[in-house]
């Protein structure tokens, strides 16, 4: 499976100090050099140093910027342009309008929320509600209703 991942998601896992889920579940993730940038610039949440993990290959970022995704910010469109040619599997994204961008040119997304239903549901997390609170605690929003929703799929 080819998976490419925005910070987001990088930044969530960091935080719950489980970035080995992404591993588990996905192998070998592919990252644009511009999201190792934006996961290296500091901020409360601490980041191993990503390009040290055997199971994250870096690529540079096209040369020159993809239009169709002038609206995001640099990590975001660095990521969907990289997925697009790299014939991505899925592509890990939070971001409403990076999403529907992905979706749009025809990427499989997944954000942190669907990324921890799966590790529920494969046994890698006792919790998924526990896991979303964590994530609350540190700042990240998610849509009380999705996650209701997503925690009676988990069985919680």
């Amino acid at each position: 499976m080819t998976v490419y991942s925005n910070t987001t998601p990088l930044l969530a896992f960091c935080a719950l100090q489980r970035l080995e889920i992404l591993q588990a579940l996905y192998g070998r993730l592919f990252l644009a050099d511009t999201v190792i940038r934006e996961c290296a610039a500091g901020g409360p949440i601490p980041v191993p140093d990503l390009n040290a993990l055997p199971w994250i290959q870096v690529l540079s970022a096209p040369a020159i910027p993809d239009a169709r995704f002038f609206a995001l910010d640099a990590g975001e469109r660095d990521t969907l342009s990289l997925a697009l040619a790299g014939k991505a599997d899925l592509v890990l994204i939070d971001e409403r309008l990076g999403r529907n961008l992905a979706e749009y040119h025809g990427l499989n997304v997944i954000g942190t929320l669907g990324t921890l239903l799966r590790a529920r549901r494969t046994g890698l997390i006792v919790s998924f509600l526990d896991e979303v609170r964590r994530l609350q605690g540190f700042g990240f929003w998610y849509h009380e209703p999705l996650v209701q929703r997503l925690a009676g799929l988990a069985g919680e």
